[in-house]
């Protein structure tokens, strides 16, 4: 296969009112992040509250996605689960449903060592035949993944050839693992608030949310034309939105209300324990929508 590269949005999942799945959304969205150049999509991820979906709306979902994007890209699945077992069967269905690649969290419940994550993702690559993504997300799990530990599980699991990075700080963690494990290719996470940064450090990829993604893939095309100052320009227009939603349990609901003002989905209903943006939310995000598209980049 070839190696993943560029922007992969992490797919929001497009909820009714009544918090059942909104399919016709969820069309809507595909269509809209592969319009936009995105170069694969990532499923199930925290911005896609995955975590927040019962096992047959993660089949009915992926099963619709397969459909919808019908090979015209690359699909990375979200398996990690807390117990090794259940990882190794997310990871297998998800294999024969479609999926590329999996990115796999570390168990967060019962947090294990070394030698236990070792087993963990041994497990799963002995399990399937496509390549897997260690997503080191320490602020979410407090699981602490240092690069000699990824550079080991590279080296000792034939499955392992991604890391997405989100442990701050991320660009010199991007370098050391590099460094350690030149094989690996790196993705950038946390909302791509760092993206130059780890690009220009070697990373070849970054897995935003979904509601960004037209401004990101340009970004990222000035990145691979060299053109930095006009990269900047365009980051520094969209920073205000991207930071806003690193603000923990409201990043999705912010997401979801920029997809609804932009007419990608209806609803931007999300499910506890997710937060609704409140009304002085709401006006901030609006405010920030506005001035970005007035921005000097325009």
């Amino acid at each position: 296969m070839t190696k993943l590269a560029g922007i992969y949005p992490i797919l929001n999942t497009a909820f009714t009112e009544d918090g059942s799945l909104d399919l016709a959304s969820q069309i809507s969205l595909i269509g809209y992040l592969l319009e936009s150049g995105a170069r694969g999509l990532g499923v199930f991820g925290n911005a896609g509250e995955g975590y927040a979906l019962t096992p047959d709306e993660r089949r009915t979902l992926l099963q619709l996605i397969v459909r919808e994007v019908n090979g015209r890209v690359p699909l990375v699945v979200s398996t990690g689960h807390t117990g090794t077992d259940a990882a190794v069967r997310l990871s297998r269905e998800a294999e024969d449903s479609g999926a590329a690649a999996l990115m796999i969290l570390p168990p967060y419940f019962l947090r294990t060592d070394g030698e236990g994550l070792a087993h963990y993702y041994a497990a799963i690559g002995q399990a399937v035949k496509i390549p897997i993504m260690i997503q080191d997300a320490p602020l979410m799990t407090q699981v602490a993944m240092p690069p000699a530990l990824l550079a080991r599980l590279a080296r000792e699991i034939e499955r392992v050839e991604y890391v997405k990075v989100e442990a701050p700080p991320t660009a010199p963690k991007v370098s050391a693992i590099l460094n350690l494990s030149p094989g690996l290719t790196v993705f950038g996470g946390l909302n791509g608030q760092f993206l130059i940064e780890e690009i220009r450090r070697g990373a070849r990829g970054a897995m935003p949310g979904s509601d960004l993604i037209p401004e990101f893939v340009r970004i990222w095309n000035h990145l691979e034309a060299g053109e930095d100052e006009a990269a900047w320009r365009l980051f520094t227009q969209i920073l205000p939105l991207a930071r806003f939603e690193l603000q923990p349990g409201m990043g999705v609901s912010a997401q979801k209300h920029n997809l609804a003002a932009r007419g990608v989905i209806r609803c931007p209903r999300v499910r506890h324990p997710a937060v609704s943006l409140d009304r002085r939310s709401l006006a901030e995000l609006a405010f920030l929508r506005e001035w970005a598209a007035r921005g000097p980049a325009r």
